[in-house]
This record gives C-alpha cells, sequence and structure tokens, in this order.
C-alpha cells in the first residue's frame, strides 16, 4: 500500500455519494488518511472558473474533511496553498456521469485535477456513466471497480503536464465486470439542439446519440468498457 498524501474533490458538492465512494478507494490505495477539499454546492459543468474578486469561505465537515464556497479549482488551489500544501496526488470525482471527450474542457471534476497538474501534483479524474431511465448507480461497485486502477495509475512514472481521466460504464447490476481499455479521448464536439421557449433556450442534446469515433473513449464506455485516457496539458 502506498504512502501518498491524497486531496480529494469533486464538482457534485462535499456531500455526494460518489465523492465518499472515492473516499473509500484512497483508503484502499494508500496507508495515509485522504484530505477532502469540495464545494459546498454543485458546480457541474464549471470548468476551470476560478475565484479572485471575492474571499472564499472554508468550513472544516469533519476529520480531514473540508467545504469551500469555491469551484472544484478553486478547491485545489485553496488545498495546495492553505489546507495541505504537501499534496502528493489530486483525486477528483466520482463524478455522477461521463465525463469523456469533449467534456474534460466544460468537466469541474477534470478542472480540479488540472489545476493540480499545474502545480506540479500528479492526478487521476473519475467520472461514471450514467444513463438515464438504467438502473441507479451503484456506487459501491463503483469504488470497486476504481481501486485496482487507482492503485496502478499511481504506481506508473508520472510526466508532468498530464493527467489520467477515467470513465466508468454504466451496465446492469448483476452483469460481469468490465474490461479496462487505455485510449483517446473523442474529439466530437457535443450536439448543438436546442428548443426556444420565448426568449429562453432550452437544451435538448441527448447525451448517449453524441457524435463519436470508433475506439475513443465516448465509443468505448458506451459499449461497457471501462476507459483510461491520458490527457496532455501541452
Amino acid at each position: 500500500m502506498s504512502a501518498s498524501r491524497l486531496l480529494l474533490t469533486n464538482d457534485d458538492g462535499v456531500d455526494a455519494a460518489g465523492l465518499a465512494a472515492l473516499r473509500e478507494v484512497a483508503r484502499a490505495v494508500s496507508s495515509v488518511p485522504p484530505i477532502t477539499v469540495a464545494p459546498d454546492e454543485c458546480h457541474s459543468g464549471a470548468g476551470h472558473r476560478v475565484t479572485t474578486l471575492k474571499p472564499l469561505r472554508v468550513e472544516r465537515r469533519g476529520p480531514h474533511v473540508f467545504s469551500t464556497s469555491g469551484t472544484p479549482a478553486d478547491c485545489v488551489r485553496l488545498a495546495l496553498g492553505v489546507v495541505v500544501p504537501e499534496v502528493d496526488w489530486v483525486l477528483a470525482g466520482i463524478n455522477h456521469g461521463g465525463n469523456l471527450g469533449a467534456d474534460v474542457f466544460m468537466s469541474g471534476t477534470v478542472a480540479a485535477v488540472r489545476e493540480g497538474v499545474l502545480h506540479g501534483k500528479p492526478g487521476i479524474s473519475t467520472s461514471h456513466y450514467h444513463r438515464k431511465g438504467v438502473d441507479p448507480l451503484d456506487w459501491q461497485r463503483a469504488a470497486r471497480w476504481l481501486t485496482p486502477i487507482v492503485r496502478d495509475l499511481m504506481s506508473r512514472p508520472w510526466t508532468p503536464g498530464t493527467f489520467w481521466n477515467v470513465n466508468l460504464p454504466h451496465i446492469p447490476a448483476g452483469a460481469p465486470d468490465p474490461q479496462i481499455v487505455a485510449c483517446e479521448l473523442d474529439p466530437s464536439p457535443l450536439q448543438l439542439r436546442f428548443r426556444p421557449e420565448g426568449d429562453d433556450y432550452h437544451y435538448l442534446g441527448d447525451y448517449h446519440q453524441r457524435p463519436r469515433v470508433a475506439g475513443s473513449d465516448v465509443d468505448l464506455c458506451f459499449q461497457g468498457n471501462i476507459t483510461v485516457s491520458l490527457v496532455r496539458l501541452y
């Protein structure tokens, strides 16, 4: 077991079930208690927004757990600057919903890891694709799938300027465990479909029907595989 100090965060909020599952993963892969610094409310889709023109509030929520009034990227900035500068790895997630392909540019979960990389910290963003109308997500199963993956990725040499993006598939309860596939991010944009209602426009894009490239993370995760993608900042 590693003795790495892990910083955990997400964009679904400090009380999210996926973050609790990620905490179980962290406890399984490192003998050092993880530190959680997460938003006090949901910031899904916030991207890499940071707060500089107003103060950020930090509240202790329990042993090694803090919430902030900021975004996911703010959480990492606060953690590295104030709360726990000696972090070895940044783990974000487990996001409720996929962060595949072009999603990495919009995701607050991914942005948190990217912020860590900018400050010289390796990281792994983790997400669980959720197809509407199918079984609810099984977070205990997700933690079981994710634990050996995180352990393996943390054992590899890290190349500065890179991070790992992991997506778990949404498969039926009782199905065999999925395969783990290394693959590239899908470059396809999301659908631009909106329904007008007066001066308002409601987004109508169907996530599962999004464009995809064969063999990409979108394609493979939708087929029921766990996808692991190396993302390069530069």
